[in-house]
């Protein structure tokens, strides 16, 4: 297990690297600049303003000093909030990324594992087809649909819960919904097919033989191993919940670090954009390490290679 977590680490450094020099050359070639605006400012300003973040240098030297500045998780300063530093609106904004997307992957989890677990043992039952028909429907449907539904129905015309705004536990009830109804059918759909394999099996079958409570089988034995699927599932999964807040946050005026990273993408803000895409890229890694841990953790069989 240390073997294979100290090369999963040695294996983040070329990984960053290459992260990091695609989005510092992309960030560059797309058209714009961070200081072009609407109403053009004065060329002795826009010189000056070159000179003090470094642009009017060739660009290899500074592709050199972004690389030497990242090793120590330096980004510098926002272009469009000068007084800032890219690690200070990192920090602010993943905390609200973080909670929105950790409720949303809480709720998945409760919900879904199990609805699936229902549906396994009561499979092609007019309980299984409800639970995955309506695990389907919230696969189908896009957050960018179900969000400003949710806040028709709920905000506007049943005047119980607040549209928009991060302020307060009620404002968080439509974002974290918008954002878990998607991953709650694919765990739920997940438990269920980890749970029908398991359930097949002959030591399955030899607990119910000697008379062990049928709880007992399902809970100690069977869900162990059936949950493994969504253990494999989480690492994405928690990922996938933060970096695709992006809409959700635009949709409920979230401030979280999606609206940061679609902001700068806008303003061409280099040091923000790449802060944040190496921030999203080493969280990811992570997670996704973490996962196989656990995954060996839960299955002894499972050898980490």
């Amino acid at each position: 297990m240390t073997a294979f977590v100290l090369r999963r680490l040695l294996l983040f450094v070329p990984t960053l690297w290459v992260i990091a020099t695609l989005t510092f050359f992309m960030v560059r070639l797309a058209p714009g600049g961070p200081f072009n605006a609407e109403r053009d400012i004065p060329q002795a300003a826009r010189e000056q303003l070159m000179r003090q973040y470094g642009l009017d240098r060739p660009l290899g030297e500074q592709y050199v000093t972004f690389l030497a500045n990242a090793v120590r998780l330096d980004f510098g300063p926002s272009y469009k909030f000068p007084t800032r530093q890219v690690r200070e609106i990192i920090a602010e904004g993943f905390r609200v990324s973080a909670e929105l997307g950790g409720w949303a992957l809480l709720v998945a989890v409760l919900l879904g594992v199990p609805i699936g677990v229902i549906a396994a043992l009561r499979q092609n039952s007019a309980l299984d087809a409800a639970a995955m028909a309506a695990a389907l429907a919230g696969v189908s449907v896009p957050n960018f649909v179900l969000g400003p539904l949710l806040v028709l129905v709920f905000s506007l015309t049943l005047y119980w819960l607040p549209p928009a705004l991060w302020q307060g536990p009620e404002s968080r009830v439509l974002p974290v919904l918008t954002l878990a109804t998607a991953y709650v059918a694919y765990v739920a759909r997940l438990t269920r097919a980890g749970m029908l394999e398991v359930l097949r099996q002959d030591f399955i079958r030899t607990a119910r033989a000697k008379g062990l409570p049928e709880r007992r089988v399902v809970f100690q034995h069977a869900l162990k191993l059936g949950v493994l699927p969504v253990v494999s599932y989480l690492g994405p999964a928690a990922a996938g919940l933060i970096m695709g807040s992006l809409v959700v946050e635009q949709i409920f005026a979230v401030p979280g670090l999606g609206r940061y990273l679609v902001n700068g993408a806008f303003n061409r803000d280099y040091t923000l954009v790449m802060g944040v895409v190496l921030f999203y890229a080493g969280f990811l890694m992570a997670l996704n390490l973490l996962v196989d841990v656990a995954y060996a953790w839960l299955d002894p069989r499972v050898e980490l290679r």
